[in-house]
């Protein structure tokens, strides 16, 4: 079973003598990183803070944000992580909302300082009491230095972490949301263990693996699917504080990774980037894609970029800590294009109607969840919670799809994406698989807006591929009409040289409806 905590999971795999991450020209132990987040726990225990108390976590991916989460972790303090990408309006809802008493991070980034702003916006936040920067701060505020000078009480720090249970709160991670507010999914330890350890028995990921940590940590995708799974595997992960293709691609080469896990837009970037095809990406083993539908133009992109190297599909969300569904290693590309994979770790997975009763195969309705990979509910909404997770365990996970008889799933589209053309249910998600395979289109998104006649007719935003002559409307229309149900050919199309991304890097269809429609 292993470890049940973060905190444990940490200890243990610090008696691995060999590194755990690469920071820039920097390598770090798993035992080094132990010893670091025992100061970090230390002093938050001398701060005041405690089992409970809620950490804000603002920074990118570095040795001191994980030293600091885990650090956090190990005394049962609740993390929230942060993007640097949030500025005001998103630092204020997420800090008054999880009633973070602490922030520890980053005190500028290009373009904006996270120090100066707190100073002047601190009557703001007047439940946070403490501020603590990774470099220098404001007059007032603490140092990541001074928070980690000196050594740890034995005694105060045992009884801290003796006290932490699995089922406790690990952190309040906000989803990017597709309508309204963001909502905090309650990640425990328990959950976050069980979907990394399931992601990386499936793998086989063992201490040979590197990993590429390009995913932003506040999301399921850095912190679940890159480090706890390398944690709990004994891999290495070669940290990137933001991600370019040419970033990631000189990490690759340097630091020879082998696991190459990525959402579809990062590797439609990597894969169009003018060097690509002098990289020696030899040390590749596996490509995975996670985070959004991967159109089959894109796969079959990976496949001709990585000859030789398997590719799969990994499928999670922030309410299931991380993945649950990912592609057999036995897949055949045809199968990989066409569906998401199966239910992994031991979790259970079944597809319901409207009526929340189960499907048979062959059938499309709404994919729930069940198992110790699902969070514990959004953080103050009882509601939504009440909603979005059942009481007998399921998670309703709001995405569509189709069971088939082996098991495997193929998705549909978002609950809240689909839309009603002529009487027709439509997915995008569907139509967004047959346009990106044209020749001149690089992404498509796509989603319902009110018409007189049909009631809603799909619009669906084109980027054109790098290099090509953009599509004209005329020729996308034929070309879905050679390819889909008359209902589902999209009335209205958009040229457009870029679309808005969440900071994860998926397609952020709110905001795209928000900046075209209002």
């Amino acid at each position: 079973m292993g470890a049940t905590t973060v905190g444990a999971a940490l200890e243990e795999a610090a008696a691995r003598d060999k590194v755990f991450l690469h920071d820039g020209d920097r390598a770090v132990t798993f035992a080094e990183l132990n010893e670091l987040a025992d100061r970090v726990a230390a002093g938050l225990l001398a701060r005041g803070v405690g089992r409970g108390d809620r950490v804000a976590l603002l920074g990118s991916n570095t040795t001191q944000w994980l030293a600091a989460f885990f650090g956090a972790a190990r005394i049962g303090a609740v993390i929230v992580p942060l993007n640097v990408r949030y500025r005001e309006k998103e630092l204020s809802y997420m800090l008054g909302d999880s009633g973070a008493r602490t922030v520890v991070g980053i005190s500028a980034v290009p373009g904006f300082d996270f120090a100066e702003f707190f100073a002047e916006s601190k009557e703001r936040f007047p439940g946070v009491t403490d501020y603590i920067f990774f470099e220098s701060g404001f007059p007032g505020s603490g140092t990541f230095a001074e928070l980690t000078a000196s050594p740890p009480d034995g005694d105060a720090l045992a009884a801290a972490r003796a006290a932490v249970d699995p089922a406790d709160p690990l952190m309040i991670l906000y989803t990017s949301g597709t309508t309204g507010r963001p909502r905090g999914a309650v990640i425990t330890h328990r959950s976050i263990l069980a979907s990394a350890r399931a992601q990386a028995e499936h793998f086989r990921m063992n201490e040979d693996d590197v990993l590429l940590g390009h995913l932003p940590l506040n999301h399921v995708g850095g912190i679940t699917c890159t480090v706890m799974a390398s944690l709990v595997s004994g891999a290495t992960v070669a940290l990137l504080p933001a991600f370019s293709p040419e970033a990631a691609l000189n990490a690759i080469e340097r630091h020879r990774v082998t696991f190459l896990g990525a959402v579809p837009t990062m590797y439609v970037l990597m894969l169009g980037h003018e060097s690509f095809a002098e990289r020696d990406l030899s040390s590749v083993r596996l490509c995975v894609a996670g985070g959004s539908n991967v159109e089959p133009a894109l796969a079959a992109g990976i496949r001709r970029g990585f000859p030789g190297v398997p590719f799969y599909n990994l499928y999670g969300l922030s309410e299931s800590s991380g993945a649950c569904v990912l592609s057999p290693l036995d897949d055949d590309p045809e199968t990989v294009e066409r569906t998401l994979g199966v239910v992994v770790g031991g979790f259970e997975g079944r597809v319901v109607g409207p009526d929340g009763k189960p499907l048979p195969p062959g059938e499309t309705g709404e994919l729930q969840i069940r198992g110790d990979c699902v969070a514990s509910g959004y953080w103050n909404k009882p509601e939504e919670t009440a909603e979005t997770f059942l009481p007998d365990g399921w998670l309703a996970t709001g995405d569509m799809v189709e069971l088939q008889p082996d098991g495997h799933l193929v998705l549909r589209g978002r609950k809240k994406e689909m839309y009603i053309q002529g009487g027709f249910n439509v997915y995008p998600v569907e139509i967004e698989n047959v346009l990106t395979a044209h020749p001149k289109v690089a992404m498509a998104a796509g989603f319902g807006v009110p018409d007189e006649v049909l009631g809603e007719v799909g619009r669906f935003y084109i980027v054109p591929r790098p290099g090509a002559e953009p599509p004209t409307p005329e020729e996308l229309t034929e070309y879905c009409r050679e390819r889909l149900a008359d209902y589902k050919v999209p009335r209205q199309f958009v040229i457009t040289a870029d679309v808005p991304l969440t900071p994860v890097g998926k397609i952020h269809k709110a905001a795209l409806r928000e900046r075209d429609l209002g």
